[in-house]
């Protein structure tokens, strides 16, 4: 027994040795460290990870398998769907999950299932806004990829869709309000104008003194008084009212051939007194069209519109000008130019609203109601044309309204048009 006591440790010592000799023959393995390229590759990876897990929309990428190759976080706040460590739900379980507790209504879910993932995988397909049971709504895009993956897009649009609604419910009820101010505004045009007419009427039989003279002159200049208010009030009236027919849509134009020098000399005579008083000179420059095919009413309006304007913002002993050109589409061109106080671009925008009023007091030779330009552009449109306005502060303002005409207009001499038309 003892010669085998003493050679136990003997043998366990020669193992031990080999051990170590067999370790230091054996060829160690280089610890190989990363290329650059690598180093980029991993770099640019976890980029995409970052930019991935940021996006505020659910995303998720399945391959032809319906296995699930990429997700982020908010794929599973936006469907509410539970979100385990190291759990990749495939494109079926995601689906089922939801036909189960009712997202895609009732019916049964494994038709729901396999309805829904045919559709996923069709080309160009695309899943429509749907509302989870949890009361959201989740817009779904589908984005065909190379290798038969598909990318899907879940967003959720809940907030989005509330503020649309209230925002077009907000749409109708300042329509309505809108409209039934406008058709209220058109509806009272008799009871409005009325009294009005006959305010300035007996006032002007009172001036006029048809009945015999007054007693006291004082009374004659109240009634003059009276009569230039009642005319002043009744433009207004006319302004508002046919402002609210322009927005109502029941402007009515009635189309006719209309000799243009007779209506720039009818137009000229009203603003005339104003003009003179202030020694402002009015000149027609050229008469190109003598015709233009428009709703009389309308296109005088637009002109005395246009002149008074020009006139009110001129300086004393100014000048402007009123053209009638034919454009080289046989379009009829209206141009009133004035050398008055001009507008900035600002100023012209605001001049074209409703009660839109663009110079201060201390410029402004008389008041308005701000509603020249936009009846007078309103009136223009309503015709199919259009109307610009070329200003700059200090250096005047020209306003150029440009009418369509029918074809058969421009073919015909002009007065031979105006005789069809009285005929």
């Amino acid at each position: 027994m003892e010669p085998k006591s003493i050679a136990t440790p003997i043998i366990l010592r020669s193992r031990a040795w080999v051990s170590v000799v067999l370790a230091r023959l054996r060829p160690r393995m280089p610890v190989r460290r990363p290329s650059v390229r690598e180093r980029r590759l991993l770099q640019d990876c976890g980029l995409l990870r970052r930019t991935v897990e940021t996006i505020a929309a659910g995303l998720a990428a399945f391959d032809r398998s319906g296995r699930m190759i990429l997700s982020n976080h908010q794929l599973f706040e936006v469907l509410d769907l539970p979100r385990g460590v190291g759990w990749a739900p495939s494109l079926g379980d995601m689906l089922m999950r939801q036909a189960l507790r009712g997202d895609f209504g009732a019916g049964d879910p494994i038709a729901q299932v396999r309805e829904r993932t045919e559709a996923f995988y069709r080309p160009q397909s695309s899943l429509p806004e749907r509302f989870t049971i949890g009361g959201r709504t989740v817009q779904v895009r589908l984005r065909p990829m190379d290798g038969d993956i598909v990318l899907a897009i879940y967003s959720d649009i809940t907030d989005r869709k509330a503020a649309e609604e209230k925002l077009t419910q907000a749409w109708v009820d300042a329509d309505l309000g809108n409209r039934a101010k406008s058709e209220f505004l058109a509806n009272m045009s008799h009871e409005l104008r009325t009294p009005l007419n006959a305010i300035i009427g007996f006032s002007e039989v009172i001036c006029e003194q048809m009945l015999g003279p007054l007693g006291d002159q004082k009374y004659l200049e109240y009634m003059h008084d009276i009569h230039a208010s009642g005319m002043h009030l009744l433009a207004i009236v006319n302004d508002v009212l046919d402002m609210a027919k322009i927005e109502a849509g029941k402007l009515e134009l009635r189309r006719t051939p209309i000799a243009v020098g007779a209506m720039f000399d009818e137009s000229i005579r009203m603003v005339s007194e104003r003009a003179r008083s202030r020694s402002i000179r009015l000149t027609v420059d050229r008469l190109e069209a003598e015709t233009v095919v428009a709703d009389e009413r309308a296109i005088k309006q637009v002109t005395l519109n246009l002149l008074s304007n020009a006139v009110k913002f001129s300086p004393d002993r100014g000048r402007v000008s009123v053209r009638a050109l034919a454009a080289r589409d046989g379009s009829f061109v209206l141009e009133v130019e004035d050398h008055g106080i001009g507008m900035t671009a600002a100023g012209i925008e605001r001049a074209l609203q409703p009660f839109g009023q663009v110079s201060t007091p201390e410029t402004r030779p008389q008041s308005g109601t701000g509603l020249g330009l936009p009846i007078t552009k309103g009136l223009v449109e309503a015709h199919g044309g259009s109307m610009v306005i070329e200003s700059a502060a200090g250096r005047g303002t020209t306003v150029r309204v440009v009418l369509p005409q029918p074809d058969e207009c421009l073919q015909a001499p002009p007065q031979e048009i105006i005789e069809r038309a009285v005929a």
